[in-house]
């Protein structure tokens, strides 16, 4: 794709147990390619067991106003783009987009709390990526809309079970067939912001949630993120199992002094 950058336009940095994820391409509101995708899958495959906390960031006044434009092109030699995937055997476009939405996966890894600091537009691939995190602080500028059906497409980067998992089958059926935007408020109201906060307080906004993610002991907070994530899709026999399974490897630990 021409003028891209090897990284992705993705830039990473490491505060003790904090890593930090901003798309620093600002001049496009952090517009998204391939590149974008692959960059973020690899930094999910590189991290190390001290992490605890990924913050997911916007440069520039947007989180990411979603797909670059160029991708919309029929053009096959468009890397990624819609005529390159369109012009593929199935199962090899299928194989490629995986690779794709491996990049947003990963952000719900065990082992990990991944926060999103939302501000401005996050749209298409910005507001899956915002769905992908574990956790959400918005901006009263905030806005996030899913509007690829509207443009003749599905959202495919692991956005339809986060939203529905987060906001129910009905209401996520809605705001991804109407492609409207869903205004901070509302986002708050029916789950998607966990906190909303002026667009100058957002820093300390998560700064103070990484803070108190941090808090409990490391053990705790993974075993206890393990089994949240799992309860919205395991039955309750199973899900009851996993706390007791979870509980008892809790209390040797802290037996053990650890």
């Amino acid at each position: 794709m021409s003028g891209e950058q090897p990284d992705g336009w993705v830039r990473t940095s490491r505060d003790g147990a904090v890593l930090t994820v901003t798309l620093d391409r600002p001049e496009q509101l952090n517009a998204q390619t391939p590149a974008t995708w692959l960059a973020l899958a690899e930094v999910g495959r590189s991290l190390d067991d001290d992490v605890r906390v990924v913050v997911v960031r916007g440069a520039g006044r947007a989180f990411s106003a979603g797909l670059d434009r160029s991708l919309f092109s029929a053009d096959p030699d468009t890397p990624g783009g819609f005529g390159d995937l369109a012009r593929m055997p199935a199962d090899l476009a299928q194989e490629r987009i995986r690779t794709y939405q491996d990049g947003f996966r990963w952000l719900r890894s065990p082992g990990v709390v991944s926060i999103a600091a939302v501000h401005g537009h996050a749209i298409g691939a910005g507001a899956q990526l915002a769905l992908a995190c574990d956790l959400r602080v918005f901006t009263d500028d905030a806005q996030l809309r899913l509007p690829e059906a509207t443009l003749g497409l599905v959202p495919d980067l692991t956005g339809t079970s986060n939203l529905v998992e987060l906001v129910g089958y009905s209401r996520a059926l809605e705001i991804c067939l109407t492609g409207r935007a869903v205004k901070c408020k509302e986002a708050f109201a029916i789950g998607l912001a966990n906190v909303v906060v002026h667009a100058d307080e957002l820093d300390e906004a998560v700064t103070d949630l990484v803070e108190a993610v941090l808090a409990p002991p490391v053990g705790a907070v993974r075993e206890t993120a393990a089994l949240i994530r799992s309860a919205v899709r395991n039955d309750v026999e199973t899900q009851d199992a996993a706390e007791r399974a979870a509980q008892v490897r809790r209390l040797g630990e802290l037996a053990a002094g650890g």
